[in-house]
């Protein structure tokens, strides 16, 4: 089933680009869809991860990685999730645990998971994705490896996370055979840097007033793009982004014709289809111009202190550490991007989603930034209404407006 996605997915994206339909986002799915098929294909050797694993490290030695929840919004995205939710609530799960999670576990019950060679659980973002990693390796009887990512970089934290990773190479060794090349890591790490350069002037271009880009374009970016870093196809997308955002401002083009509210998107967006994007920009023109994870918050990694610096990228990431490092980054977004308000799509029974969101709703308040919490399940569509979530958007925008 979804080895049969991705390949048609590629195919149509293939034939549309070469056609000269081409766009960044067609360019960015077309390499989903490849990893997509990298993972099922059954000729790979796989890995499931935690969020904060460091793919590039994995990719360099060979490895195809990925994050479980990617499953999860693969299965929401062609609206099949919620027959995987269903059977892990058929074995006890609870119906208000994360829906990701439920989704890649029932995907796993029903055999649909590829059998990965090893697993790299990450006690961040959330326990319950290391639980589900965890469970995957009693499922599949494969060897786990955890990395207990610290909260920052004070004291010893960096060379504690440095000399984890390094640990980790080694497990992967042991399990694999294979040792890592200098070379190959090198040249990998000098991608993510080409990679992460780029990816600053996309965002640096995307603050324009009006922004280049639509509400869609830069969706789920920012996470995804992590498990590309390393690559020249991570390069070519991100170039893709750039030129495109360059070509609209130069041409006084931008997304769309208007820019009424500019929106910051908290954490990630619905995954299955929906049509708030729509209705926020085609009825009430008002723009997501920033999504929460659409951000470099680390620096080049060191050639010659690769582990120290990939240890820092994932210490850095907004989710990890206090609420407070978190509300912080999210004020610094809003002010940077002049948004008019946030929307926080507070998943049902994740902690970064719904637990933080009284702080975050406060912190961007003292700011003057509404927020608008939604209660929803970001990839079980069947609890979705329509017309509720209309009305609150209607009630946010009409806010917004008498605020200007």
């Amino acid at each position: 089933m979804m080895m049969e996605y991705f390949e048609q997915l590629e195919d149509g994206l293939r034939k549309a680009i070469a056609s000269g339909q081409a766009s960044p986002r067609k360019i960015y799915s077309l390499e989903v869809a490849r990893l997509g098929k990298r993972l099922y294909s059954g000729t790979n050797r796989v890995a499931w991860c935690g969020i904060t694993a460091p793919f590039d490290l994995l990719g360099a030695m060979g490895i195809t990685s990925c994050f479980v929840e990617f499953i999860g919004a693969m299965l929401a995205s062609t609206g099949a999730a919620g027959e995987f939710i269903e059977a892990t609530e058929h074995i006890g799960y609870s119906s208000d645990s994360c829906s990701y999670h439920r989704a890649v576990t029932g995907a796993a019950i029903k055999g649909l998971m590829p059998e990965p060679e090893f697993l790299i659980g990450t006690t961040n973002p959330c326990s319950g994705g290391l639980a589900v990693i965890e469970n995957l390796a009693a499922h599949f009887k494969k060897k786990l490896f955890v990395l207990h990512v610290p909260q920052d970089e004070s004291g010893k934290n960096v060379r504690y996370f440095a000399d984890q990773l390094r640990d980790m190479t080694a497990f992967i060794t042991d399990v694999t055979g294979i040792t890592p090349d200098p070379e190959k890591l090198k040249m990998a790490m000098t991608n993510t840097n080409r990679t992460r350069s780029i990816l600053a002037e996309i965002y640096d271009l995307a603050r324009g007033l009006p922004s280049p880009v639509t509400s869609k374009e830069l969706s789920n970016f920012g996470i995804v793009m992590a498990l590309f870093l390393g690559t020249e196809e991570a390069v070519n997308v991100a170039e893709a982004y750039r030129d495109e955002f360059k070509h609209r401002l130069a041409a006084g083009a931008t997304g769309r014709p208007k820019e009424k509210f500019r929106l910051l998107w908290i954490q990630n967006r619905i995954q299955f289809k929906n049509p708030i994007e729509k209705l926020l920009e085609d009825e009430f023109g008002a723009r997501i111009v920033i999504d929460e994870l659409n951000d470099i918050t680390w620096d080049p990694i060191d050639l010659d202190d690769i582990y120290g610096g990939l240890a820092r990228r994932s210490i850095s990431i907004p989710f990890n550490g206090t609420i407070e490092k978190r509300v912080s980054h999210l004020r610094k977004l809003a002010k940077a991007y002049q948004v008019d308000g946030a929307v926080n799509p507070c998943n049902w029974g994740c902690r970064q989603g719904t637990g933080a969101r009284g702080l975050i709703e406060d912190g961007l308040k003292e700011i003057g930034v509404p927020v608008l919490n939604l209660e929803v399940d970001c990839v079980d569509s069947r609890k979705f209404t329509e017309g509720q979530f209309r009305t609150r958007l209607e009630a946010f925008v009409e806010m917004m407006e008498s605020r200007k």
